[in-house]
């Protein structure tokens, strides 16, 4: 008998390590990893202090959309799936895990429990190397911010401690 493709979904503030680890799971498991802020930088360019918040809000909404439309097309057909959305509400991890059963997959949730001291050093390192990516628009501000609007996943969700995989 064939086994249930099976959702993973990312979780974690910036910074944590959730693309890092997506791309090595994708490769263990056999998974199609979407990462938004690549396809967004990509068709946008790093807008997210350079526009109104709402129309880089709106964009990034859409590109979610799109691999959200997508994966889900890819579960229906036995692929696994990682969507590597930061998944900052429970209720937003609840209801990919609503649909992906509604195409037959299961769910995994990958929560990078990373410390906000950790997070703030990640961040102020990509800032000074100048990367191509939306880590030189954030700042601190930015983060607290948004730690203060995360809701760490509980109950029976797969737990990645800070530190506990290889190339952490």
């Amino acid at each position: 008998m064939t086994s249930a493709p099976t959702l993973y979904l990312m979780v974690g503030l910036p910074g944590a390590g959730k693309t890092t680890y997506a791309k090595r799971l994708a490769e263990e498991v056999g998974a199609v990893r979407f990462t938004p802020d690549e396809w967004h930088i990509a068709l946008f360019g790093d807008d997210f202090h350079q526009v109104e918040k709402e129309l880089h809000d709106a964009r990034h909404d859409r590109v979610e959309e799109l691999m959200w439309k997508v994966g889900k097309e890819l579960l229906g057909k036995g692929v696994n799936v990682i969507l590597d959305f930061g998944f900052w509400v429970e209720e937003q991890r609840e209801e990919k895990r609503r649909e992906a059963l509604a195409v037959g997959a299961e769910t995994k949730v990958c929560y990078l429990d990373t410390p906000m001291p950790e997070l703030l050093r990640r961040l102020q390192e990509r800032s000074a190397q100048n990367r191509d990516d939306v880590f030189g628009a954030i700042t601190e501000e930015d983060m607290r911010e948004w730690a203060g609007l995360f809701q760490p996943p509980t109950g029976a969700w797969r737990h990645i401690p800070a530190g506990s995989w290889p190339g952490y």
